[in-house]
């Protein structure tokens, strides 16, 4: 991405209504919220926002929405391949970048299928190479429809086209993302981990930045991340903000993105937690525990002299 500094990069939540359509008077609040939190850019149209359950013209008009209300402030990235021949993910391809994304995003598990190899993979996203000419593009390691991830040599070799200006993370392993930023060095390229279990460990790495559900309950506390994770004097702060993300992971992960969305209206948001997404039950020991985690958050964003 064009803002290459160190930065967030939230994985959007999609607002509905509760009969089910989307709520584009909440995404645009929700998307103001991102931009005051401090967010370097947005991901748009990914699992967070329910992409898989978007029909193609709400994922289109969802994307157009957002990156009128951004306005140019920050990129806004957006997925833009979904199962089908591969001229049909380029044809989309195409579509989302004319909608004004920076880059349209790849995910990963829908150009080969988890039996083919390697080199299936690669063949093909050359070919979507040539035929999406002049659009930048980026990788998801999305979970769905199953994860792949890419290998350090693999995505040294796209960057190297030119092409590839984002990539978000989920190999959950600091030595593969190391490796990873090591093939692509020199390149007009970021890598956004998702994982917060090592976020410090791959920001100090040279991530530029991290990309996580986490975000989605406490944005402005992963920006204060990305700004302070090297700065001397605030050392062990930063590992108390890099604890309070491990401890409560389960929390965060469990009936998501409904415990988001729950978690955003104890702030005041105004968004619905209806998901299309069949996710779990939102039980009340769920809903307990997520309450728990806002009080615990507040603790935390008054030591920090955060607004929460």
């Amino acid at each position: 991405m064009k803002n290459a500094s160190k930065g967030f990069i939230p994985v959007m939540l999609m607002p509905f209504q509760n009969d089910g359509q989307i709520d584009y008077p909440a995404l645009t609040g929700l998307t103001e919220m991102y931009l005051k939190s401090g967010a370097a850019g947005l991901f748009a149209n990914c699992l967070s926002s329910e992409m898989f359950e978007l029909s193609a013209e709400e994922r289109l008009q969802s994307i157009h929405h957002i990156v009128d209300v951004v306005g140019g402030a920050v990129p806004v990235v957006a997925t833009g391949t979904f199962a089908g021949p591969l001229n049909e993910q380029a044809d989309f391809v195409k579509q989302v970048y004319e909608a004004g994304t920076e880059a349209v995003i790849v995910i990963t598990g829908l150009l080969a299928a988890q039996e083919e190899s390697d080199a299936v993979f690669n063949e093909r996203f050359h070919r979507l190479l040539e035929w999406t000419s002049g659009v930048p593009l980026g990788f998801y390691e999305c979970p769905e429809p199953y994860k792949r991830v890419l290998t350090a040599e693999q995505l040294g070799q796209f960057v190297a086209t030119g092409r590839v200006t984002y990539h978000k993370d989920t190999c959950l392993d600091i030595e593969q993302i190391r490796a990873k930023l090591a093939a692509t060095e020199g390149h007009k390229f970021g890598l956004y981990d998702a994982y917060m279990g090592h976020a410090v460990e791959s920001l100090r790495a040279g991530a530029a930045g991290l990309s996580c559900i986490q975000g989605n309950f406490f944005p402005e506390l992963i920006v204060w991340l990305c700004k302070n994770y090297d700065n001397a004097s605030l050392q062990h702060e930063v590992a108390e903000v890099q604890e309070f993300f491990i401890k409560n992971m389960g929390v965060m992960h469990d009936v998501y993105p409904t415990v988001a969305k729950y978690s955003l209206k104890q702030r005041g948001v105004d968004i619905s937690t209806f998901t299309r997404r069949k996710v779990g039950n939102f039980s009340g020991e769920v809903r307990a525990g997520v309450e728990a985690l806002y009080g615990d958050y507040s603790t935390l964003s008054r030591s920090l002299e955060l607004v929460a």
